[in-house]
């Protein structure tokens, strides 16, 4: 449990500096690290599937964002008014603020750690066969009880794929 705890502290850490830096690259470096702390905390909560998805987009991302960055050119403003400043960080102190407050109702009403329930695995394993027919019981939750759930992790990685195609062609056409 205290490994979870330093990978979240670990996570908000690289968030500032992700938010805070000047530099585009250290940003996109720190985003990075933060989806694989991310994934390994899917693995040490038993989600290899989670894990496996977000250590796929992430790459995939990090190759778009670093192809984006080596391509830009650098148009950084002069100056930026004092009033935007303290807007922007204001409003973000208020965003992080009505978070946590949200995230501590919310985390009220989890049940403990360790201790799921096991309801819906439960009415899986009873009614699964007589509902699918389909004698693989996996394949008949993932395809019929959570379908929409495979088809939007299948369509993350589509999309993943393809951005990073588009990008990474060669200008122009031959």
């Amino acid at each position: 449990m205290l490994i979870l705890y330093g990978l979240l502290i670990f996570m908000i850490l690289g968030a500032v500096v992700a938010i805070e830096t000047k530099d585009l690259l250290s940003s996109v470096i720190s985003v990075g690290v933060m989806g694989m702390a991310l994934a390994i905390i899917f693995l040490i909560l038993g989600a290899p599937d989670l894990a496996i998805v977000q250590v796929a987009v992430e790459v995939v991302m990090l190759i778009l964002l670093i192809r984006l960055i080596v391509d830009r050119e650098d148009v950084t403003i002069a100056h930026r008014y004092r009033y935007a400043e303290v807007f922007a960080t204001s409003a973000g102190i208020l965003f992080c603020g009505a978070f946590i407050v949200l995230a501590a109702f919310a985390f009220r009403c989890m049940t403990p750690f360790g201790e799921p329930l096991m309801t819906v695995s439960r009415q899986y394993l009873a009614d699964g066969f007589r509902l699918t027919n389909i004698a693989n019981l996996v394949a008949a939750i993932l395809l019929d009880f959570r379908a929409y759930d495979t088809l939007g992790e299948a369509t993350v990685i589509f999309t993943a794929i393809v951005g990073t195609f588009v990008i990474l062609r060669k200008k122009g056409r031959e």
